[in-house]
């Protein structure tokens, strides 16, 4: 196994949002340097480390550079071209792995990798020309969700549909992108797991925090959800097998659909910190940024122990400038610095923090 990254080394970052800012600030109280490389001269990230690199994702040269002044490289979101990752793995150690980034841009290969290990997905069928649609509506029933397959986030690229009219509708405003449909699931609750993994293939689990969305866009996390240990200890297992199959360093986030039973089908994952786990800062011995960096780094990872009970909510937009107004005993602020408040664009979040339960 490498050597853990020695005191001052830099974390390489690819993307300069709010995900990479608050990276760097984990790893600037660990005792690292960030180096932000991001094509936004903009970038929120930029703000809190002096090491950046502004260039396209496809400037090799840039790349290069960029990878000869880091001691290791992460990413921040999901969008990184795989290409752009392909060429930096052979320069400087690249956590997570090409593999994991390029199994997560695409949802029919996440489906049917994570489907592969056992646990459950979502029913599913490719469709590839309009002609697929009759055939997968008529195996999946309706409701039904078409997708498109790649860079689909915070509800974007997808369309929920009842009939083939409205598949048919759905499929010529989605192209030309490759698209899958899904059957819809009558789930009781939204959850997610949070989950570090080191080099040594340790695993370390948040609580499971559950999820509510407005517009596909997550409006809150609280914890405890409210589900049975057994279907916690499930969903920890899922993303911990998930994390395994991969060999992947870093932090992990895995959506999950609970349904009336308790049993899981996994939605999606995603190879990077996460937006429902934005209260463990609040609230956890080791906050899933400095677990992110720890793995990285090849540090032992810290304690995901929950001190409290918190309810995480975005601010998006407008919200952001609701913040002094709503400070009060027990509310814990993050403002991400962005410049530009857009309907639709998380600026920051609240967490609130009450005192954990006795029975939780």
């Amino acid at each position: 196994m490498p050597e853990p990254l020695p005191l001052g080394s830099t974390i390489g970052i690819l993307g300069g949002g709010q995900l990479g800012r608050m990276l760097a600030l984990a790893a600037a109280r660990l005792g690292f340097k960030a180096h932000i490389y991001c094509p936004d001269k903009a970038s929120a990230a930029f703000d809190v480390t002096p090491r950046k690199t502004v260039a396209a994702y496809d400037d090799l040269a840039a790349l290069a550079a960029f990878a000869a002044v880091v001691d290791v490289i992460t990413y921040e979101f999901e969008n990184v071209p795989s290409g752009t990752a392909e060429f930096l793995a052979p320069l400087k150690p690249l956590r997570p792995g090409a593999n994991a980034l390029a199994i997560a841009q695409d949802r029919l290969a996440e489906k049917t990798f994570i489907g592969h290990l056992g646990i459950p997905v979502a029913p599913h069928r490719p469709v590839h020309a309009l002609t697929d649609l009759a055939p997968a509506l008529a195996s999946l029933g309706t409701p039904a969700i078409l997708k498109t397959t790649r860079l689909g986030y915070d509800g974007k690229g997808q369309r929920q549909i009842a009939t083939l009219a409205e598949a048919e509708a759905a499929f010529a405003e989605l192209q030309p992108h490759p698209l899958v449909l899904e059957a819809f699931i009558p789930f009781v609750r939204e959850i997610s797991v949070v989950l570090a993994r080191g080099l040594d293939g340790a695993t370390a689990a948040f609580d499971p925090a559950a999820n509510t969305h407005e517009a596909g866009i997550l409006v809150t996390s609280s914890v405890p959800a409210a589900i049975s240990p057994e279907t916690a200890t499930a969903a920890q297992r899922f993303a911990a097998d998930i994390a395994s199959a991969l060999d992947y360093v870093g932090v992990l986030g895995v959506e999950f659909f609970v349904l009336a039973d308790g049993s899981l089908i996994v939605n999606e994952m995603a190879p990077r910190v996460h937006n429902t786990g934005h209260w463990t800062e609040a609230v956890c011995v080791a906050d899933q940024f400095e677990q992110h960096i720890r793995a990285i780094a090849g540090w032992p990872l810290g304690d995901p122990t929950r001190l409290a009970d918190a309810v995480m909510e975005n601010l998006i937009g407008d919200e952001i400038g609701a913040i002094p107004a709503r400070l009060g005993p027990g509310i814990r602020p993050h403002a991400y610095g962005k410049a530009e408040s857009r309907p639709g664009r998380k600026m920051g979040h609240l967490t609130r923090i009450s005192i954990k339960s006795s029975t939780k």
